[in-house]
């Protein structure tokens, strides 16, 4: 038996952004586990701290 991955669901239309409430572009991914959603301008506005940060960037649809 392989172990199993764990992945995350695809970002719908429910997903909202943490800083705003607009629709969520992108889930970045923290190196403790947890996420942020981010519309697209925050996801720009934040994007060099989260690059600093090896955050795991994942684009939505």
């Amino acid at each position: 038996m392989q172990p199993g991955t764990l992945t995350r669901p695809e970002l719908t239309l429910a997903d909202r952004c943490d800083r705003c409430g607009a629709a969520a572009k992108v889930r970045a991914v923290l190196p403790s586990g947890g996420e942020l959603l981010f519309c697209g301008h925050h996801a720009r506005a934040h994007a060099d701290k989260l690059r600093e940060l090896e955050v795991d960037v994942q684009q939505g649809e």
